[in-house]
């Protein structure tokens, strides 16, 4: 199938991401880097919407070759479309449906499954995951929802925000059909109401173990997607977040389920909560690269 061309003007990306070609066009048979640079809702900490860039600007350093998934990303061709536009409005709300209906401009006559077209997108704070969350709802009748996170994100609005960061798991479940599934993992805060919620949806996983073998178990072509918050990662590895938790997991464990996934049939992912100005030596910059570096690698490699 020919390159189709985006339909939309985007920002274009201040170096693309570990190398991968700037593209104005979505290609078959590829995956997609995406940014949504918007931090509109964060009720604690700002600086989420230079998160996209804050990841390009290390990813030139960083190896691409992975120790722990002995794959390298120079074997592969991927492409980052650069970062969805604001707005000039002030309303930060209308920024968002702004950068919302670009994305739906660009992906809405898409068939993903069709085309083998796969679309990591960066953020931004977690209200951004909504935009792919639904499109890959709609394309996958039977999708498991994998949701990592120090949060649950299951209320409904938050601080007078429909589509707020701390919602964004309730408003991805208004669009289920009876075929999708929601697992979480590394939710260490919430209120009682979500908290119940999860219990009684039987949605939440309490060990790495129970979470790993949950994954395992899914059927070899059943699509799965991912919505990582980086504050599923606890504060001593990763600072640089708005709303920091401790107890959280560490880089071996999402290399784990890096190494499951990569057996699954592996669709789209998003990864948002990098805040680069909370973080001011960087380090957190560099571990969320990592993080997306095997990301690219495990989407790749997924059902091949």
């Amino acid at each position: 199938m020919p390159a189709m061309s985006l339909p939309v003007s985007l920002n274009d990306p201040i170096r693309p991401f570990f190398g991968a070609e700037h593209s104005t066009e979505l290609h078959s048979d590829h995956t997609h880097i995406l940014g949504f640079g918007f931090d509109g809702t964060a009720c604690f900490r700002k600086g989420t919407k230079e998160g996209p860039d804050g990841l390009r600007s290390v990813s030139e350093d960083i190896e691409s070759y992975s120790p722990y998934l002995d794959a390298d990303l120079e074997d592969h061709t991927f492409y980052d479309l650069g970062n969805l536009r604001l707005g000039f409005d002030d309303d930060e709300e209308k920024q968002w449906h702004h950068a919302l209906s670009d994305f739906n401009q660009i992906f809405d006559d898409v068939d993903l499954a069709k085309e083998n077209i796969k679309l990591l997108t960066l953020g931004g704070e977690h209200s951004i995951s909504y935009a792919p969350i639904v499109k890959y709802l709609k394309q996958y009748p039977d999708l498991v929802l994998l949701h990592l996170d120090a949060h649950a994100d299951l209320r409904d609005g938050f601080l007078g925000y429909h589509y707020s960061h701390a919602s964004i798991i309730r408003r991805s479940v208004d669009h289920f059909g009876p075929g999708h599934e929601l697992i979480q993992y590394g939710i260490r805060s919430g209120t009682r109401d979500e908290y119940q919620w999860m219990k009684e949806h039987k949605t939440i996983r309490k060990s790495r173990q129970e979470f790993l073998e949950s994954v395992n178990a899914i059927a070899a072509d059943r699509p799965v997607y991912l919505t990582l918050d980086l504050d599923y990662f606890d504060p001593s590895f990763f600072p640089g977040t708005g709303t920091p938790e401790p107890g959280g997991e560490d880089f071996h464990s999402f290399v784990s389920l890096m190494k499951i996934l990569r057996q699954k049939n592996f669709v789209g992912a998003d990864a948002v909560e990098l805040s680069p100005p909370i973080d001011p030596t960087g380090n957190s910059n560099v571990f969320a690269a990592k993080v997306v570096r095997e990301l690219l690698l495990a989407l790749e490699r997924a059902g091949a």
